[in-house]
């Protein structure tokens, strides 16, 4: 489970954000996590309410995660499709010259502080 190194790096980012603005306790943090960039959003959620439960900073903080859809382009026709129902194959065209342009990403979009 990853999940347990995603929340301390992300717990650390906020932590460290606040603390160079002043701010005594995290409230929210809003999260962006790609389609494909395998953080299981629910464990994600689980483990951060055990480790806020460990940081008086960040008691009773709120976690809200938004979901990036998995996109991916494909060079030869220039069209871009949705990665997870389609996979590396273009349904435009059947190449396989594709690549990911999001969905991937695991991004702090927001923080909320007191």
């Amino acid at each position: 489970m990853h999940e347990l190194g995603v929340v301390f790096h992300i717990a650390d980012s906020v932590e460290k954000i606040a603390v160079e603005n002043e701010a005594e306790h995290i409230r929210k943090v809003v999260l962006e996590i790609g389609e494909v960039s395998t953080v299981i959003p629910e464990y994600l959620a689980d483990v951060w309410k055990w480790n806020c439960k460990r940081n008086e900073m960040l008691t009773d903080c709120e976690l809200v995660i938004e979901r990036i859809p998995a996109v991916t382009f494909c060079q030869d026709c220039e069209n871009n499709y949705p990665t997870v129902e389609f996979g590396k194959i273009c349904p435009h065209c059947g190449s396989e010259n594709t690549y990911l342009i999001t969905g991937n990403e695991v991004n702090i979009k927001e923080i909320e502080v007191d």
